[in-house]
Formats: structure tokens, sequence, C-alpha cells
């Protein structure tokens, strides 16, 4: 019954054809989403190994201790997600084979990229959120070079 309805509906208005180079046709890109939650990663990364655990076993210092930590943890594994997410969805949705000429490496540092958000979720180690910055820095510099512009690497913190 429902289908018979659809075809009659779709027989009365005809369906057109959108084209869109992406998911959604905005056209608005930016690698900073990417770069404030890579910076989140690192602060909470910094965040974690700078605490130190009680030194006595009393129950309440070490209840704050662990929903510090914990909070902490979650903090960093949501936003390397998100760092991920948004690198993602600049390589496959913005960036088109015509990149590759000027980019050759464009692929591979994307595709380090998005393993260092992985590497950064599953460890507490400032080494590879450095890394994840560097990274992010570098797609910064090459997003804004394809539209012709020298946007400057800004951080927050």
């Amino acid at each position: 019954m429902l289908r018979s309805a659809f075809s009659v509906i779709t027989k009365i208005l005809p369906v057109r054809t959108a084209k869109a180079h992406c998911d959604g046709p905005c056209g608005v890109y930016d690698p900073a989403s990417a770069r404030v939650a890579a910076e989140a990663v690192l602060s909470m990364t910094k965040k974690l190994l700078a605490m130190e655990p009680p030194q006595n076993s009393d129950p309440i210092a070490w209840a704050t201790y662990n929903n510090t930590f914990s909070r902490y943890v979650a903090i960093k594994e949501e936003q390397a997600k998100e760092a991920k997410q948004e690198l993602l969805i600049l390589w496959t949705d913005y960036f088109k084979p015509e990149h590759l000429s000027t980019y050759p490496d464009l692929h591979d540092t994307f595709w380090k990229a998005a393993k260092l958000c992985s590497a950064c979720k599953v460890n507490i180690d400032q080494a590879k959120a450095e890394e994840l910055m560097q990274a992010v820095e570098k797609i910064h510099y090459m997003f804004w070079n394809s539209k012709g512009r020298a946007d400057n690497w800004i951080t927050a913190s």
C-alpha cells in the first residue's frame, strides 16, 4: 500500500537529481575544529601525566583522584574521536584528486593523522599528542594553501 502510494506521488511530482561535492553542499570547511579537538587531547594528556595519586589510603582523596582521572580520560578520548572525524571530513569531502599533484603526500598525511588520533585515544602519551598537533598544523597549511590563502596557525594555549 505504502509502496504504491509512493509510486503515485513520484509520478505526479518527479524527483530531481541534486549534485553536491560532499555529503552536505554547504561548502564550509575549516581545519580549525580539528585543531581545537587536538589541542584538547594534548591538554588532557598533560593534565593526566601531571596528576599524582594520593600518598595515603584516604578513600575521599582516592575517589577525587579517580573521578578527575576518569573525567580527563573521557575528554581526551572524546576529543581524539572528534579530531579524527573532522580530519576525515576534510580528507574525504574537501580534498579532491586534483590536489594530489600539489600535495603528493596528502593521503599519507591524513592517514597518519587519523592513526595518531587513535593512538591518543588508547594511550596517555604526550609525544603522540604533540605529533597529532604537528599533523593537524601541516593539514592546516595544506588546506589554506589549496584555497590560495596563507592563514596563520594559531593555537588557543
